[in-house]
């Protein structure tokens, strides 16, 4: 990090020079802050993750408001990134569910419906289980595979779950990826030449499925100060496909720690971010000032 300026305590925004980019961390509500300070059309990409509306217990928001209202609350939001997001700029939502209430993230994505298109739905894989003769003599495993980490759930009726949704929503459903920028090796590698008509590189589409895993905490209070943070690696990622570069502004509404931030900062790029606790945000600065 080049430098950074904390204002002070009453002050609503920490500006962080992060890198080859800037960070403007915004205390307050995100749809009265895009309001204020964000242009129309002059945010490339948009990485977030809302509060699911869960009973999660936040520093500051309360989650779990009546489900209609917390709907029309996410409309709201929807309607502020639909002004500020660029003709061609890519919206990353990711949204997770509870196994009691399976609908939650559908819920959302349908009520953003009338807004964006939906381009993609990926898959986060947080914990995933390969027994090796599944896996195939290429893989080169010695034993069965079991990565990840999830919340275990002890229930009859309910499988754990290891998996949320990232939906790439768009104006249009016509902006442009790079996809190989998280491209994976051929495990096959005769498709190369069957399948790669740029060259013959050993690089292929990685696909809707991405295993992310969380990193293992021991201590919360210092370790992750916040209930429902999501790793920088799934960040960058969505903003790798995006093509976003030094010049590019990134935007996450919902804050939190800064794992967006942080991605942006590595990646050269310009962020903005929003988030009712302002321990959140401190932390966040902290964060890229290690970035």
């Amino acid at each position: 990090m080049e430098g950074s300026i904390a204002l002070k305590p009453k002050t609503a925004t920490i500006v962080v020079a992060a890198g080859k980019g800037t960070a403007q961390l915004h205390h307050g509500d995100c749809v009265e802050g895009m309001r204020r300070h964000i242009k129309p059309g002059s945010v490339d990409v948009v990485v977030t993750s809302p509060p699911y509306n869960i009973g999660i217990q936040y520093g500051t928001y309360q989650d779990d408001l009546p489900r209609e209202k917390y709907l029309d609350w996410i409309a709201d939001v929807g309607k502020e990134i639909s002004r500020v997001l660029a003709p061609g700029g890519s919206f990353f939502l990711n949204v997770g569910n509870k196994p009691s209430d399976p609908w939650i993230a559908f819920d959302v994505v349908g009520r953003l419906r009338a807004l964006f298109a939906l381009q993609n739905t990926i898959h986060w894989i947080k914990a995933i289980s390969i027994p090796k003769a599944d896996a195939g003599l290429n893989a080169g495993l010695a034993a069965d595979l079991s990565v990840g980490h999830y919340k275990p759930i002890n229930s009859k009726r309910y499988l754990n779950d290891a998996h949320e949704f990232v939906f790439h929503l768009t104006h249009k459903g016509e902006a442009r990826l790079d996809r190989l920028a998280v491209g994976v090796p051929y495990q096959d590698k005769s498709n190369i030449a069957r399948w790669d008509k740029t060259g013959g590189r050993d690089l292929r589409c990685r696909g809707n499925t991405w295993f992310v895993p969380y990193e293992t905490i021991q201590r919360r209070d210092k370790e992750r100060p916040h209930p429902a943070t999501f790793p920088v690696k799934l960040a960058e990622m969505c903003l790798r496909i995006a093509g976003t570069g030094r010049g590019t502004v990134v935007l996450d509404p919902f804050l939190g720690l800064g794992s967006t931030a942080v991605a942006a900062a590595r990646l050269g790029a310009d962020s903005i971010g929003f988030d009712l606790d302002r321990q959140y945000l401190e932390y966040a600065e902290e964060r890229l000032r290690a970035t």
